[in-house]
This record gives C-alpha cells, sequence and structure tokens, in this order.
C-alpha cells in the first residue's frame, strides 16, 4: 500500500530535535524521503543514521538559517542525495521573552532573524524549484503566538505575527503556481524547550503544574501529535488548504479562562 507522502523530498530545518525530530520520523514513516537541517552537528549526524538504520531514505547537514548562502548549500547537497525537494518544512525556531523596555538589539535581532528571516531564507531558496515542478508544499511551523498575546513573551509573538502574515502573503503569490503555503500552530508541547522553560522557575514541579491547568484536557501535546498534523498538512489529502493555519494546541488558544 502506498503511504501519504510517497514521492515527497522534504527539506525539514531544526529537525535534529524536539518537534522537527518527530516531524521527520512521521514524514519517514509514510515513505517521505528527508533531509535534515540543523546547527547542532553531532545531534543531527546521530538522528540521521538512526533514521538510516532503520531502512528509511534520509540525510542532512548542518547549516544556520540565517545564512542565505549556507542554506542554498544545504538545498543543493539535499538535491544530490534524496532528488529535487518538494515540500519545505520551516521548523526551526527560538523563544526570546522579555519586557518590551528591556529587550535588547541582540534579542529583538535573534528573535526576527531566526523565526522569521530564516524561514524566508529557506522559502526564498525552495521556491524557483517548486514553481519550476510544477507545485509543492510550504509549511511553517508557527505557534498561537501568532494570533494570542501572553504577557512578558515580548517580542516572541511579533515574530509569529509576521510568520503566520507570510505564510498568507506567499499561499496567495503562488496560489496559481499549484503551491501551498501554510502554517501549524502548536501550543505548549512537551519538548526540552518546555521543560527548560519550567526549570527557570524556583519551583519547576509548580510551573508544569500551572501549565497543564491551562489546558481544558489537563495535558499538554506530544512532538508527536504535532507531526501527524504535519503529514496531513504536507500530504496531498488537503489539496485546497492554502494561505491559512491549522491550530493544535488542545483548545488552549479559544478559552477566555482556564477552569
Amino acid at each position: 500500500m502506498v503511504k501519504r507522502l510517497h514521492n515527497k523530498r522534504i527539506l525539514i530545518t531544526g529537525a535534529a530535535q524536539g518537534i522537527g525530530l518527530a516531524i521527520a520520523k512521521a514524514f519517514v514513516r509514510e515513505e517521505a524521503s528527508v533531509f535534515l537541517i540543523d546547527r547542532d552537528e553531532t545531534l543531527l549526524h546521530s538522528e540521521v543514521t538512526a533514521l538510516r538504520r532503520e531502512g528509511y531514505v534520509a540525510s542532512g547537514q548542518m547549516a544556520d538559517i540565517i545564512d542565505a548562502k549556507t542554506i542554498a548549500a544545504a538545498l543543493s547537497q539535499a538535491e544530490t542525495e534524496i532528488g529535487r525537494i518538494n515540500a519545505l518544512v520551516n521548523n526551526a525556531g527560538v523563544n526570546v521573552f522579555a519586557e518590551p523596555l528591556e529587550t535588547s538589539d541582540e534579542e529583538w535581532n535573534r528573535c526576527f532573524d531566526i523565526n522569521l528571516k530564516g524561514a524566508w531564507n529557506c522559502s526564498k531558496a525552495v521556491l524557483p524549484g517548486l514553481i519550476d515542478q510544477g507545485g509543492g508544499v510550504i509549511l511553517n511551523i508557527a505557534s498561537t503566538h501568532a494570533f494570542t498575546i501572553i504577557p512578558h513573551t515580548f517580542p516572541y509573538p511579533l515574530a509569529k505575527h509576521a510568520l503566520l502574515g507570510m505564510t498568507k502573503s506567499l499561499g496567495l503569490e503562488y496560489a496559481a503556481r499549484n503551491i501551498r503555503v501554510n502554517a501549524l500552530a502548536p501550543g505548549y508541547v512537551a519538548t526540552q524547550k518546555v521543560i527548560d522553560y519550567w526549570n527557570s522557575f524556583p519551583d519547576p514541579d509548580a510551573a508544569k503544574a500551572e501549565t497543564m491547568k491551562l489546558h481544558p484536557g489537563g495535558r499538554i501535546a506530544t512532538p508527536e501529535e504535532i507531526a501527524m498534523a504535519a503529514v496531513f498538512m504536507i500530504s496531498d489529502e488537503c489539496p485546497f488548504m492554502n494561505a491559512t493555519c491549522l491550530t493544535v494546541d488542545g483548545g488552549l488558544s479559544v478559552q477566555q479562562h482556564p477552569a
């Protein structure tokens, strides 16, 4: 039986851990060929080796999404190793949380460079090839921060709002070229980043409990649950889904007050 991502050749950024790695694993199980990009060369090599050992088509290269030249080089390597890329997942991102008037220029630039400019660098790199092939898919991993605001998280929501704007703009711009550009907005996900966030508090267990209480179901998502939503959005099961955002947050963002 042909799997859901058969003949998909997908570039995934920030793919050596967390949501990105979960997405890569879900994709190869659905017969996609994947090319992983990450700044952590050691971890990247380890995860690519593990995927290959299981018989999947996977490769990868260390690259910094802020540097357009390294992305171009990675794309060239990807096409040599797994074939012409016909889908991209812009997953790489970084949490930058501060009080507005205490946000340094360095923090501001880091937030927008990684969460927005990096996604644009990768999109700009793959778009000519998608156009030439007659279509493809770009999926941006956004956040519920793209349409809701949590105090004391500035400037991260600004960058995610902008990423959602880029999603809509590119989706409309290239719809006639058979290119779908969508976003996926997770809420809290049980990744190392979230664990590190809890550990930044004097009482990590209490911080974790408060996070769980925010959610109608009393828990947060697993990376694998986000990955399965990504499978759907990259697949041919939603051919008329474009320039929009799918929220996967357990109902968090529509709840006015926690119970």
